[in-house]
Parts: C-alpha cells; structure tokens; sequence
C-alpha cells in the first residue's frame, strides 16, 4: 500500500519518537537497525522527513534526531507519507489509471473511493503520539518477531 521508504519512514519517525519521550538523540545507525532498513536509503528517508518539519537533526557531539514532545503531539500520520509518497495513495486510481473519475470510472472506482476515505481518515486522525504511545506500552511493534528456533 505504502512505498518501502514511506513504511520505513512511518516507522523511524514512530522510533524516534519513543526515544525522544525519553530525552535520547539517535544517530542513523541506530535508526537503520531499529527499522530493520539499510542505512544509506535511511539517511534519505531522514533527510525528506527532516526537510519536511517531521523530524528535528541536531548536528555534533551529542546529536541525533529527534521530535519535540509538542511535535509529536501535533505531527499526524498523513504529514509522513505526504512528505515520502505524496497524495496518490488517497487521491489516486486503485488500478494506476492517469484519468478516473466519476464521470469516467474504473472497474474498482466507486469501491476503491470509499478505501480511499477510511485510509484518509486514519492517516488524517492519528498523531505520532499515539503511535509511539502504543509502541512504548508494548502493545504495537516495530518489528516482526523471529520465529525461528
């Protein structure tokens, strides 16, 4: 549904965002193993989310990135994929046509439109608190348990 560089940006900035509630900077490093992703396409997913307001970089001894508790509060789930894969996900056809409409309908047009409003309303209503809220208490999670014994 979601570009790999906006899932892996929805989930750094879910990251960060737990660290930050704690007073901690994380440096790149951290990011890329945190979000299971590997660290030269992170810096670019950093650097679009740090462009776009969503996440703070803090250069030198003690860096690292960050989101303030009032950002956080503030920042929803639609600014991060805005910021990485744009508007398409909730404007766009559900088969990639250039041109659906009303007037001139896919096959899928009239049930893909009401996809389109749930995710809307989702991506439009949580906050990035809520996200790392539900992170840091244990009940979500960033990564996908090893099964393997």
């Amino acid at each position: 549904m979601f570009s790999k560089a906006c899932e892996y940006g929805i989930r750094a900035s879910i990251f960060i965002a737990t660290k930050s509630s704690q007073g901690i900077r994380v440096g790149i490093k951290d990011v890329a193993k945190e979000i299971d992703s590997p660290e030269p396409f992170t810096a670019k997913i950093m650097q679009i989310l740090t462009k776009n307001g969503i996440i703070h970089s803090a250069k030198g001894v003690g860096g690292g990135f960050e989101v303030s508790n009032e950002a956080v509060k503030s920042i929803k789930l639609i600014q991060i994929v805005d910021a990485i894969d744009g508007d398409k996900i909730y404007k766009g056809c559900g088969i990639g046509l250039k041109q659906c409409s009303e007037d001139h309908p896919c096959p899928v047009h009239h049930e893909f439109k009401k996809i389109r409003g749930i995710l809307l309303e989702m991506l439009t209503k949580t906050t990035l608190e809520q996200l790392a809220s539900g992170v840091k208490s244990g009940d979500f999670y960033l990564k996908t348990l090893n099964t393997n014994h």
